[in-house]
C-alpha cells in the first residue's frame, strides 16, 4: 500500500531528475580537434602581420568562452598603429585572490601553429567548458588568451601577457599564481626523441618525449610546488617536474615570464616545445602530428588541480 501511495510521487520526480545535467569531468577530444581546426584554418596565419586572421581567432575564442559560461571581456592595446587584444573570461567567485591560466593565440611567421600554440588555446577553451559545468569553484579563475607572444614582440612590453600582468600589478589585484599553457599536443614514445638544454638531464628525465613538463624557476614559492605536486598526482600520463635557474634555456620561454617580472608565482605547462617537436615554428606544425588523447589527459589533470581548495 505504501508503495502505491509513493509511486505517483516518484513518477512526477523522475522527469526532474532526468533533466539534471551531468557535471563534466573529462576533456572531449572531438572538441579539442574542432578548436584546432578553427585556429589553423584562418585565411592567413594568425600572426601580427595578418590582423584579420588574428582577429578571427580572437573572435572564435571569445565566442567559445561565452558559450562555456564565462564572462568574456577584451583587453585591447595599440602597437605600431594597430590594435591588438587579449581575450579574457573568469569563472568562480567575483572576489578574492585569483588564479590566472593563459595561452597565446598568435603564431610565429607563415605557419599553422597547431602545437604552437593551438594546443594551448584548445586546452584553455576545453578547460573553460569544464569549469562552466562545475557547481562551485573554490576561488576565482581567470582564463586569458594572449596576443603577440611570438617574435618580434617576445620579451618586450608589447607581449599580451606583459600587458595583462602589468594591469593586474597596477590595480593591486591579488594573484594566487599563474599557469602558462604552451604546446601540449606533441608526444613521441621513441628513445632519443626528447632533448634537453643540458645533455646530462636525459639521464634524470629520460630520452622519450612522452610526458608533460611542469617547469618553474628556483624561488617560485609555495604555489609552484603545490601545483606541480598536485598535477603529477592527478595526471593520467607521465609528468616531469623541472625546477631550474631562470637563465636555463627554455625555462622562461613563454608568457609566464611576464608574471615573474611583476613578482607573481608562475609555472609553465608544456610538451617541451622545440626540445621535442622538430616542427616548432615550421610549416609542418600541423594538426595531423598531434595526439588528441594525451592532450585531453593534460586538460583533465589541470581541471583536477584547479578544483582543489588551498591546503
Amino acid at each position: 500500500m505504501l508503495f502505491r501511495l509513493l509511486l505517483p510521487l516518484l513518477l512526477l520526480a523522475a522527469p526532474v531528475l532526468a533533466q539534471t545535467p551531468a557535471q563534466p569531468t573529462a576533456a572531449d577530444t572531438a572538441r579539442l580537434r574542432r578548436h584546432l581546426v578553427a585556429l589553423t584554418t584562418t585565411p592567413e596565419p594568425r600572426n601580427y602581420q595578418h590582423l584579420a586572421s588574428l582577429n578571427q581567432a580572437a573572435d572564435y575564442i571569445k565566442d567559445e568562452l561565452a558559450a562555456a559560461g564565462g564572462r568574456p571581456t577584451e583587453q585591447p592595446y595599440e602597437v605600431q598603429g594597430q590594435t591588438y587584444r587579449n581575450v579574457l573570461a573568469h569563472f568562480g567567485p567575483e572576489t578574492g585572490p585569483r588564479l590566472i591560466i593563459g595561452a597565446h593565440y598568435d603564431v610565429c611567421g607563415e605557419q599553422p601553429g597547431a602545437d604552437d600554440n593551438g594546443t594551448g588555446v584548445a586546452a584553455l577553451l576545453e578547460l573553460a567548458r569544464l569549469l562552466g559545468g562545475q557547481p562551485a569553484l573554490p576561488y576565482r579563475i581567470d582564463l586569458v588568451a594572449y596576443t603577440l607572444e611570438e617574435p618580434p614582440f617576445f620579451r618586450t612590453p608589447q607581449m599580451g601577457s606583459y600587458v595583462h600582468a602589468a594591469a593586474l600589478h597596477a590595480a593591486g589585484v591579488p594573484v594566487r599564481g599563474m599557469v602558462a599553457l604552451e604546446m601540449l599536443g606533441y608526444y613521441d614514445d621513441r628513445k632519443g626523441s626528447q632533448k634537453y638544454p643540458v645533455g646530462p638531464l636525459k639521464w634524470v628525465y629520460g630520452s622519450r618525449g612522452n610526458y608533460v613538463a611542469v617547469a618553474q624557476k628556483f624561488g617560485n614559492g609555495r604555489f609552484g610546488r603545490q601545483f606541480a605536486r598536485r598535477y603529477k598526482t592527478a595526471a593520467g600520463l607521465p609528468v616531469k617536474r623541472f625546477k631550474a635557474p631562470a637563465w636555463l634555456p627554455g625555462i622562461d620561454f613563454s608568457d609566464h615570464l611576464n608574471y615573474w617580472h611583476f613578482g607573481y608565482p608562475a609555472v609553465l605547462l608544456t610538451d617541451t616545445a622545440f626540445y621535442r617537436n622538430k616542427s616548432y615554428h615550421q610549416p609542418t606544425d600541423t594538426l595531423a602530428r598531434l595526439d588528441m588523447r594525451r592532450l585531453g589527459l593534460a586538460v583533465d589533470a589541470l581541471l583536477a588541480v584547479v578544483r582543489q581548495p588551498d591546503s
